[in-house]
C-alpha cells in the first residue's frame, strides 16, 4: 500500500533537511550538524561526509554525475563534486526562501515554503522556465521520477504525486512522520528524511 513504511534508519546527522540518491546510495544534507552525508541504502551508515559551500544546506539532489545543493543563509543552488565536494558553479535562487531541489533529467526544480511556488528552472542558469503552486499549505520536499514530481508538504502531512507540467495532484498519501523534509526516489520506492524524528524511511508508493 501506498506510504507503507518498508524499512527506517536514523539519519547520520542533526535536522536532516535535504536527500538524494545516486543509483546506489543516499546523500543526505543536514542542517544541524552542517554537513552532506554519503550513506548506506540498507545499514544507514554514514559512507563519507563532505563540508557544505554554505552554513545552512537545505535541499539536495543528484542529476546523474554532479550533486546540486541550495543553501538558506547564502540563497545560491550550487552544483558540487560528490567526490570532493568542490563547487562547479553556482547561481541566484529564483526565490527568496526554499527548501529541496529535484531534477527530472534535464531541469532542476525546487520548491519554497513561503509563498508556495514549485519552479522548474534552468541548471545554467537558474532561469524559472515554469511554475506553479504548491497543493499544500509549505511545500517542502521534492524529487522527480522520471515522469511525475513527488512532493511532501510540512503542513498537510502528505506525500503528493504531481504532473509536471500542470501541477495537477494525482495521488496523495500520509508522510511517514510529522515533519517529512527531504524526498528521493530510487527507481522504485521513496526516501524521505523527516526533521522531527531525525530518520530516513523508504516508504512504498
Amino acid at each position: 500500500m501506498a506510504g507503507t513504511v518498508i524499512r527506517s534508519f536514523a539519519g547520520p546527522g542533526a535536522n536532516p533537511r535535504g536527500l538524494a540518491f545516486d543509483g546506489r546510495c543516499l546523500w543526505v544534507s543536514c542542517f544541524g550538524s552542517v554537513m552532506i552525508y554519503q550513506v548506506d541504502l540498507v545499514t544507514g551508515h554514514t559512507i563519507r561526509s563532505l563540508t557544505p559551500p554554505g552554513l545552512f544546506p537545505f535541499g539536495l539532489v543528484f542529476d546523474g554525475r554532479c550533486l546540486w545543493s541550495v543553501d538558506g543563509g547564502t540563497n545560491l543552488i550550487y552544483q558540487i563534486s560528490p567526490v570532493t565536494g568542490t563547487v562547479i558553479r553556482s547561481f541566484d535562487a529564483p526565490t527568496a526562501t526554499h527548501e529541496n531541489l529535484g531534477f527530472d533529467g534535464r531541469y532542476l526544480w525546487i520548491s519554497n515554503d513561503t509563498n508556495r511556488p514549485l519552479c522548474q528552472i534552468s541548471p545554467e542558469t537558474g532561469t524559472v522556465i515554469r511554475s506553479f503552486a504548491g497543493p499544500g499549505v509549505r511545500p517542502v520536499g521534492l524529487t522527480c521520477d522520471g515522469k511525475h514530481l513527488w512532493h511532501a508538504d510540512v503542513g498537510t502531512q502528505l506525500i503528493y504525486q504531481i504532473s509536471p507540467v500542470t501541477g495537477t495532484v494525482l495521488r496523495s498519501f500520509a508522510a511517514p512522520a510529522a515533519l517529512p523534509w527531504g524526498l528521493a526516489w530510487d527507481g522504485r520506492t521513496l526516501w524521505v528524511c523527516d526533521y522531527g524524528t531525525e530518520r530516513i524511511y523508504q516508504v512504498a508508493v
